[in-house]
């Protein structure tokens, strides 16, 4: 499948996941995405996957504290000011379930994007947008990039008899990261001035045509964006 219809599908899937008014739908929806993501290779996908689901976890748990919907009461706490009384009633777990699911939808669907994508050609079908998807296409590809970067300095480090574990050693990495991304970001605008980059009479590598998964990808966006306001 193309890019941009790729693309296009994972922002119909979030985009129906915010629009869903069932737990059920959502539910299926993170699914889903959860499953597109686990084809990613498996030393990528974690820091993704662990960061999206801790969040919607974090979500779930938090929000029956905090909010107040109501219902049979499972557990009562103590009164504090300003926030209220702290408990836990059947509609707030059912409404702290609701949007733990749908915070970790769009996260996969984001999560699939930064791992599966190409942005090389995403980039190249900017057209017009070339220097959003430019800017967009950059900031996706921090993280994987700084992952490589570390993993490189770790086995440096390893191979002079020096061992990285911990959250302490993984500290350790932090200032020669920085020092990294900024000399990259540096030859990245060199080059980028070198090949005449936003400058008139470019031109461009010939896109292949779309296929008809392309067009039924384009076709299935629009009908989840319709279908998460109306059905779903």
């Amino acid at each position: 499948m193309s890019p941009v219809p790729a693309a296009a599908l994972l922002g119909g899937l979030a985009a129906a996941a915010l629009l869903a008014d069932r737990t059920v739908s959502v539910a299926v929806i993170a699914l889903l995405l959860l499953a597109v993501c686990m084809r990613a290779p498996r030393r990528r996908r974690w820091p993704y996957l662990v960061g999206t689901l801790a969040t919607g976890l974090v979500l779930f748990l938090l929000s029956p504290l905090l909010g107040s919907y109501g219902g049979v009461v499972y557990w009562e706490g103590p009164s504090i000011p300003v926030v209220g009384v702290l408990d836990v009633t059947s509609n707030e777990l059912g409404e702290a379930l609701f949007q733990g699911l749908r915070l970790a939808a769009v996260g996969l669907a984001f999560a699939a994007y930064a791992l599966l994508l190409d942005h090389d050609r995403l980039l190249q079908a900017g057209g017009r947008l070339r220097r959003s998807v430019l800017a967009i296409a950059l900031a996706t590809r921090l993280v994987p990039t700084l992952e490589r970067d570390a993993a490189g300095y770790v086995e440096v480090l390893r191979g002079r008899g020096v061992e990285v574990s911990g959250l302490r050693g993984g500290a350790r990495l932090l200032s020669p990261l920085l020092a990294g991304s900024l000399e990259r970001s540096l030859n990245l605008a060199e080059s980028m001035e070198a090949r005449g980059f936003g400058r008139p009479g470019r031109t461009r590598v010939p896109r292949p045509a779309w296929r008809r998964i392309d067009r039924l990808a384009v076709a299935a966006t629009v009908l989840l964006v319709f279908g998460g306001a109306v059905w779903l």
